[in-house]
């Protein structure tokens, strides 16, 4: 009889196991085990929890799947489903392990689901869509800034981000977004405050913001991320009432990535759901430089009915939760 349950410090036998099967991969094997020892984060409740958490469905004592979810932070109401891997052809396996943590966390208060699956997985795609529930947001697209070279020196004076910054970037950001994706993807304020616990995950950020000289109103915002100190992802979020140079913020990007490393590489997250998709994509086409991997952004959005005292009518509004932060 197959069950799943939450990975503990017990499976690191049959972790390790998976692990050989799936081949040399050091960052996952760290990773997973980190995670089959913080048993103590599992009774916190949704509101406070910040670490990755991993199930996994077992049958006759052998793991045949596995999947991993980690709430947004700064609104653990949005879950994001990070690793799913089940045996070859076990899609019905991949199924029961979504479905269980959908159920498991919606129960909780849970908002909404997340997850990115590369465009080139049609199966994959297929488990989520249409035996999950999960509808097709958008796409988001990773090019490799190698052998990058701007056309114009770097004059813009980034500072780093601050806390009293988060409400001014959510709506940079939310402006960013084409009407059709608000829903599904705007960021409240408390996204973009430093959780208390930072420096407990298992990725790295350091977070710039350009301000307009008069007003002081933040007109750019630049993150930097990594999780092995080898591989940064830039990501930014831009003012298009201002004309800022795709140059500069990446200039500025890469030579805080020079004060860590002196190898490495580095990546530019391209968000199609923004206004401005069609001319960052036109310029990063004009540097030369190469898409190595688009990602469809999945969503599966819970939905709260409200009782109605008179008239005999469903009202739903959409994904509002009272209790959320």
């Amino acid at each position: 009889m197959a069950i799943i349950r939450r990975l503990n410090c017990f499976d690191t036998h049959r972790i390790k196991k998976m692990i050989a099967y799936l081949g040399n991969n050091e960052k996952f094997s760290q990773d997973i085990m980190t995670e089959a020892f913080t048993l103590f984060h599992s009774v916190l409740p949704l509101k406070c929890k910040f670490l990755p958490e991993t199930y996994i469905l077992l049958e006759n004592e052998e793991i045949l799947g596995l999947i991993t979810v980690v709430s947004t932070p700064g609104n653990p109401y949005k879950i994001n489903i990070t690793r799913l891997i089940f045996r070859q052809n076990l899609y019905d396996t991949g199924k029961q392990l979504v479905e269980f943590v959908i159920a498991k966390y919606g129960a909780k208060g849970a908002q909404s689901f997340r997850v990115n699956v590369d465009q080139s997985h049609d199966d994959l795609l297929n488990l989520f869509i249409n035996g999950c529930g999960f509808r097709q947001c958008s796409y988001e697209n990773l090019w490799k800034l190698d052998n990058y070279i701007p056309e114009t020196a770097t004059k813009a004076k980034f500072r780093c981000c601050q806390n009293s910054d988060a409400e001014q970037i959510a709506h940079l950001y939310n402006n960013e977004l084409k009407n059709l994706y608000k829903f599904s993807l705007e960021r409240k304020k408390s996204e973009y405050t430093e959780p208390f616990f930072a420096g407990m995950t298992n990725f790295y950020k350091n977070r710039y913001v350009l301000e307009e000289t008069v007003k002081h109103k933040i007109i750019a915002y630049l993150s930097v991320t990594t999780s092995d100190n080898f591989n940064f992802i830039i990501d930014m979020s831009l003012n298009d009432a201002y004309n800022i140079s795709y140059d500069e913020v990446l200039n500025f990007a890469i030579s805080q990535i020079k004060l860590r490393k002196s190898k490495y590489y580095a990546f530019l997250k391209h968000r199609q759901y923004t206004a401005n998709a069609d001319i960052l994509e036109k310029y990063l086409h004009e540097r030369k430089l190469d898409c190595i991997q688009t990602q469809c952004i999945l969503v599966k959005d819970f939905y709260k009915q409200i009782k109605q005292p008179e008239r005999n009518l469903q009202f739903f509004s959409f994904g509002e939760i009272s209790s959320m932060n």
